[in-house]
């Protein structure tokens, strides 16, 4: 039998670089973002849905959902550090935006060793019909052992079991419905897909990066390959699709590779295959970022677009965007500073990881503060 010797490194990176030339490296995603001087604020509410007083001090990777009458939260919760053991997912509820339910445990970590704790994330959320299901990771104290799991609810207050999706990857944001109705879930350097509709089966894992390269996805992952592939750090994905059916992932660059851009990878064949990521235009703070489709079918971003203030994280903007290529229309949704209450590992920046959804006319975006408090801010999309 003849044995063929397995592509080097440099092979690999090569001929994904011939196969997805036509692809990212031609895009022209841009923003004009300079500074907050002149850039006009837009009119919002907001009410703060979980301010801890002296225990469970972080709270951070908040998503927001409106489901049967109701709105719901869920966001990761610590004791004290970022991503500690014993970290949990919580979830709370409002009729009415402003009033919010004391917060219930969604999800508790499983023991990995002895009397320690797993770590869980929450990642998102989705509806499909009469069901909403929430997913969150689950990796080991030193970053092992990533499973995604889900639950689903049919009321938002009750919740089932459980449910192992079966891919190793500790998503950055829920599940999102592309135009031929596959679901992506934008991880760091991996975008699981599935065609059942429910969301809670069917994953299969993709990446920019060969499968050889990688075992798992969580947030300790993303540097080894990127060094093996000659790349910054790439992680933390967010994407939208425009009428050519061309998928646009951007990514966050971040430790020694951030030089206040974010990257873009791409996938003209509903997820499968991505493309050999590159640099944009596009300006960034080092942060987490969300991106989508307003109802008059322009593309938008929210996110921290000041690349002067690394890390700061404010001012939080909306960028709105005619074709998908220039992000030229900006406004200011917030810059109020927060005030820590207890300092912890890694407990910066004013306005973390935002999620949003657009419900009765009005953009519902939900933020960590200083990775402590969960505050949601809402605009109207009227006058946009």
């Amino acid at each position: 039998m003849v044995q063929y010797a397995r592509p080097s490194t440099f092979l690999l990176l090569f001929l994904m670089i011939v196969k997805t030339s036509s692809l990212a490296q031609k895009s022209k995603i841009r923003n004009n973002y300079a500074s907050q001087k002149n850039i006009p604020q837009l009119s919002i509410e907001r009410s703060m849905i979980y301010e801890p007083e002296k225990n469970w001090m972080y709270s951070h990777h908040p998503s927001i959902a409106h489901f049967k009458g109701r709105f719901v939260a869920t966001w990761s919760n610590g004791i004290k550090d970022e991503d500690s053991p014993g970290q949990r997912v919580l979830f709370s509820t409002s009729t009415d935006f402003f009033h919010w339910s004391m917060p219930e445990v969604l999800a508790n970590p499983s023991v990995y060793d002895g009397d320690t704790l797993n770590v869980l994330t929450a990642a998102g959320l989705y509806q499909h019909g009469d069901t909403l299901v929430a997913y969150y990771g689950e990796y080991s104290p030193i970053r092992t052992n990533t499973h995604l799991w889900a639950k689903y609810s049919k009321d938002g207050l009750h919740w089932s079991g459980p449910l192992n999706m079966h891919v190793p990857v500790n998503p950055n944001h829920g599940p999102t419905a592309i135009a031929s109705g596959r679901l992506i879930i934008c991880g760091n350097f991996t975008f699981p897909y599935t065609d059942d509709p429910s969301g809670l089966r069917g994953w299969k894992m993709s990446s920019f990066y060969s499968d050889s390269l990688y075992k798992e996805d969580n947030p300790a992952t993303f540097e080894a390959p990127s060094i093996k592939m000659h790349l910054p750090p790439l992680c933390e994905g967010s994407f939208f699709q425009t009428d050519d059916h061309v998928i646009h992932m951007l990514l966050r660059a971040t430790d020694d590779g951030w030089k206040g851009k974010l990257w873009l990878t791409e996938s003209k064949d509903n997820g499968v295959q991505w493309s050999f990521p590159v640099e944009t235009n596009f300006t960034d703070n080092d942060s987490k970022f969300h991106f989508g489709r307003l109802p008059d079918k322009r593309f938008y971003y929210i996110g921290i677009p000041d690349s002067a203030h690394r890390s700061a994280r404010i001012p939080l903007v909306f960028a709105i965007s005619k074709n998908g290529t220039f992000f030229d229309k900006q406004y200011i949704i917030a810059n109020q500073p927060y005030h820590l209450k207890q300092e912890g590992l890694w407990k910066d920046g004013q306005y973390g990881y935002p999620h949003n959804i657009i419900h009765n006319g009005y953009i519902y975006v939900i933020i960590s503060r200083l990775k402590e408090s969960v505050e949601i801010i809402r605009f109207k999309l009227k006058g946009l």
